[in-house]
């Protein structure tokens, strides 16, 4: 009960310090679409995406093998010695990696934006540093930090878009210049000079660190290959153009990994923390069953609700991106489900499994992409999301009974029946089967969560 209580208290105040701020990162998707043709936002995805798909290579996903291993640090000298080998090697990395990927763009006259490499150090650094402020279990700052970041980014958003004519560009600058501050503020409020001590270089741990940090590797590189194979393929195949409104569809499911997200910084550590326990299977199964029921109910609710917002908040250029969301979000339970299971392999320290099954998963997606785009369009890059997912789901799901004895559902009947009403009446035009539709999942969300919801409410009126 305790655990529990930790892993709620953790995901409460990562939330206070992303959900808010997020809700109006959402809504400035507006301001995206009024501002931004579909092309330069289609442009804008594809940087940030091909970004994401380098960072591993940089860091080695050292930054998750720190935040692993400071777990279980013993006292404050493996802290240092722990923090010492992962910055000085990211460090290291990153000035030949930002070298390499000038002369790159030099010898080869790519067209690409200035702020390209200031991004890379800006992302890399405040990956690091948000490791190790969860390695070291100060979520309260993790979740102030984070909260600053969201206002930082957001507010230069909308005076570098405004304000300015910059707008791609704009919006790289700002997360540039919001990580950049963030990750001084946390130096300097961590002390990051006093873990730094190169005397406590030690080989036979920094080998440890990078057997369970190189499986990653492939595994953060995977996630990277499904979103970027899409942006890629739509784009070269279909035009820069449906790639922009590809990355509006996407950020509705949005809504569900980012609150997903809270839950499963929290849950890694948790997971971790759980593994010695002499009821860990008990609590591993506890929290699988209230997810599972919080993430589905979560999926069926935003995609009835999905037909009363969308044309508030998107511009008509963009009114083609409602045909791909309810596949979008489908399979986003399915990647969050196999996130959870994936907690629990970090947990046993098993990444090899991470790697392997997200590699196979990104290999389906790049295939099904490639075969089906020039008949489908962007459907093809939905329904490859889709497929890939499920297979890293199901895949994982079979490699975790090796480890720990998950239940299975036992509401798979209603669960279809709901799933097949929301489905089917998100595409109809008819308003009132729509409302009918929301009203349908909303009930199932109160029916399949009514334990968790009592617990909270309890709690909240108790408080």
């Amino acid at each position: 009960m305790k655990q529990e209580k930790e892993l709620i208290k953790n995901t409460f105040i990562i939330a206070m310090g992303k959900f808010s701020t997020q809700i109006v990162s959402f809504l400035l998707v507006s301001l995206y679409t009024a501002k931004l043709t579909t092309q330069e936002y289609g442009s804008y995805d594809l940087i940030v995406t091909i970004i994401t798909f380098i960072t591993p290579f940089i860091t080695l996903t050292l930054e998750e093998s720190m935040f692993r291993f400071l777990i279980d640090a013993k006292n404050k000298k493996e802290e240092k010695s722990i923090i010492t080998q992962t910055v000085l090697t990211i460090l290291t990395i990153l000035i030949v990696a930002c070298l390499i990927i000038f002369l790159v763009i030099k010898i080869f006259s790519i067209n690409t934006t200035k702020y390209f490499i200031p991004y890379v150090i800006a992302v890399v650094l405040m990956a690091m540093m948000n490791a190790l402020v969860r390695g070291l279990g100060k979520i309260k700052l993790y979740s102030l930090s984070n909260f600053i970041l969201s206002i930082l980014t957001i507010v230069l958003n909308i005076v570098l878009i405004l304000g300015t004519n910059l707008k791609v560009d704009g919006l790289l600058l700002s997360v540039i210049i919001a990580n950049l501050v963030m990750v001084v503020f946390l130096s300097t409020r961590l002390h990051l000079k006093n873990y730094i001590n190169p005397k406590l270089v030690n080989k036979k741990l920094m080998k440890e660190m990078l057997a369970y940090s190189i499986p990653l590797i492939p595994h953060s590189l995977s996630w990277t290959i499904i979103n970027l194979s899409d942006r890629v393929i739509v784009t070269s195949v279909l035009g820069s153009a449906s790639n922009g409104i590809y990355a509006i569809s996407n950020k509705f499911p949005t809504i569900i990994n980012t609150v997903y997200n809270y839950f499963a910084i929290a849950w890694k550590e948790s997971a971790a923390k759980a593994l010695h326990d002499d009821e860990s299977n008990k609590y591993y199964n506890k929290i699988y069953v209230s997810l599972r029921n919080l993430v589905y109910s979560a999926t069926v609710v935003v995609i009835a609700f999905v037909p009363f917002i969308f044309n508030i908040l998107i511009n008509s250029s963009y009114s083609e991106a409602y045909l791909y969301i309810p596949i979008l979000v489908f399979s986003v339970y399915f990647s969050n489900m196999a996130s959870f299971y994936g907690g629990i392999f970090s947990a046993y320290k098993q990444t090899k499994i991470i790697g392997s099954t997200t590699l196979v998963s990104a290999i389906i997606n790049l295939t099904v992409n490639l075969i089906f785009i020039k008949f489908f369009g962007i459907y093809a890059a939905a329904i490859s999301t889709l497929i890939s997912s499920v297979f890293l789901y199901a895949y994982r799901k079979k490699k975790i009974y090796n480890l720990v004895n998950l239940k299975h559902s036992k509401d798979m009947n209603i669960t279809i029946l709901i799933t097949l009403v929301v489905f089917l009446t998100y595409y109809s035009g008819n308003m009132l089967f729509k409302f009918i539709s929301l009203l349908f999942a909303i009930a199932y969300a109160i029916m399949m969560n009514k334990e968790t919801i009592k617990l909270f409410a309890g709690r909240f009126i108790k408080r």
